[in-house]
């Protein structure tokens, strides 16, 4: 059987339709912009493309983007002087701080720093500590993005086998706890493999879902997949290719090609989960300041 693309671009579009029609609604009706603070030191090309791409996308939607970029030689209790300011001003909902920061700034005290009820990346310790327990809180942005697409897809969670390739603090732990509670993005049997794992495919085969995200291509291959199974593919690897004008391509953790063969739904890289990860982060951004109502 030949997979059905999950189209991660196009599913990421209509959330951000639906979210520009509510701040329409939160502007008009409260007198209330969503506001989100964005924090870049240094200049490292990759961060700046991505905050870059988030300031557009916030004023896609309509929310009010406070974009703040520091040269890499600011202080760590600069940083964190501007941390406290953003955590003071009722105009900002959220607060995003770049990484990775520059080495002579503790990252983990920047983001103990923020107020958790403006963390909108979801990577604040109380933020996962209230998500573990099951209360509400602020999701990680990129396993929110995954179960959106799994969702939005007409996948159903409810029951489903799920197994994790990774354990990362951004993607697998959080997915894996996401998944499992008991509400309506989750109810999964969930196992979690990484690079101890011991016949990782004994694993994989059985699963209804299989979410790649170990940070290396074709770590899930064709024979490690069972007929119709959902397969998706968080990672994002470099690999070499003189065909290509910049000299290499992007990859998945999957061999795609030949996965699509057997799987009955599939993300592509690029185009998967990578355009919910900044969707999420403009949701998170929206629902903190529907909390201020």
């Amino acid at each position: 059987m030949a997979a059905r693309i999950i189209d991660g671009k196009q599913i990421a579009q209509d959330i951000r339709a639906e979210l520009k029609e509510t701040v329409a609604e939160l502007k008009a009706t409260h007198g209330v912009t969503p506001g989100l603070g964005v924090i870049l030191v240094g200049d490292d090309p990759a961060s700046r493309s991505y905050v870059t791409a988030k300031e557009r996308a916030c004023e896609e939607i309509g929310i009010y983007s406070d974009d703040n970029r520091l040269p890499a030689e600011t202080t760590q209790e600069e940083l964190l002087a501007l941390v406290g300011k953003m955590n003071r001003d009722p105009k900002i909902h959220g607060i995003l701080v770049q990484l990775p920061l520059p080495k002579h700034i503790d990252e983990s005290a920047v983001l103990l720093a923020i107020d958790p009820d403006k963390d909108v990346d979801g990577f604040h310790p109380v933020s996962v500590g209230r998500m573990v327990i099951g209360e509400k809180a602020f999701l990680s942005c990129t396993p929110h993005g995954v179960i959106q697409l799994l969702q939005r897809s007409g996948v159903t969670l409810d029951g489903a086998d799920v197994v994790i390739v990774g354990r990362s603090n951004i993607v697998g732990k959080p997915l894996a706890n996401m998944l499992i509670q008991k509400w309506d993005k989750g109810n999964a049997t969930v196992t979690v493999c990484h690079t101890r794992t011991k016949n990782l495919a004994e694993h994989t085969r059985r699963a209804d879902i299989v979410i790649a995200a170990a940070g290396r291509p074709n770590t899930v291959t064709a024979d490690m997949v069972r007929e119709g199974a959902v397969v998706i593919d968080v990672g994002v690897n470099r690999v070499d290719d003189p065909t290509r004008e910049r000299g290499y391509r992007l990859v998945g953790d999957v061999d795609f090609a030949a996965v699509a063969e057997k799987a009955s739904l599939i993300t592509p890289v690029p185009g998967g989960v990578g355009p919910m990860t900044i969707t999420m982060l403009l949701f998170n951004t929206v629902e903190s300041a529907k909390s201020t109502l």
